[in-house]
């Protein structure tokens, strides 16, 4: 009878714990600053065929920019992200070294003026697209990185290519 009442307080503990963090974690999320991975990008010879190979083989459901993880967000269960996995030409111009890393931004505007303040710029103007506002920098390795403030909900309706984790 001891063991389960220790168990049962373990158990207790643990959720509260892990409530606790994640909580904490949420409120870190709302801060101007990056949220999460947006997509990883990298260059490939052949990224029709590399696309379908991922889906033949690995379960993928790629659409025609690659194949969408979708996940539930942290500071709010009931809304949806998604990271996107997306090979690129390797003659591509997007992005000069043989990847580039999408970050998610909750307020891209406020992000940019404190970047702005500590002497980071980015490399390009805000553009904007049903899918939300993006703009790119370069890390002090010469990286060149894309922050994204999503519009989820208009990216849903692109169709499928979405996995579910």
């Amino acid at each position: 009878m001891k063991k389960a009442i220790l168990l049962c307080c373990a158990v207790a503990v643990s959720f509260i714990v892990g409530y606790a963090v994640g909580h904490k974690k949420a409120e870190h999320t709302s801060l101007n600053g990056v949220t999460g991975i947006g997509g990883v990008f990298f260059k490939c010879k052949d990224p029709k065929a590399l696309k379908a190979w991922y889906d033949s083989n690995l379960g993928f459901r790629s659409n025609q920019y690659g194949t969408n993880f979708e996940w539930r967000q942290a500071g709010d269960s009931t809304k949806k992200g998604v990271t996107l996995w997306a090979p690129f030409k390797e003659t591509t111009k997007y992005f000069e070294k043989e990847f580039m890393i999408n970050y998610r931004v909750s307020n891209m505007n406020a992000l940019l003026k404190e970047l702005k303040a500590k002497g980071i710029n980015t490399i390009d103007s805000v553009q904007t697209d049903a899918t939300g506002s993006f703009v790119h920098m370069m890390d002090p390795e010469g990286n060149r990185i894309e922050l994204w403030q999503p519009n989820d909900e208009e990216y849903y309706n692109l169709g499928p290519g979405t996995t579910v984790y």
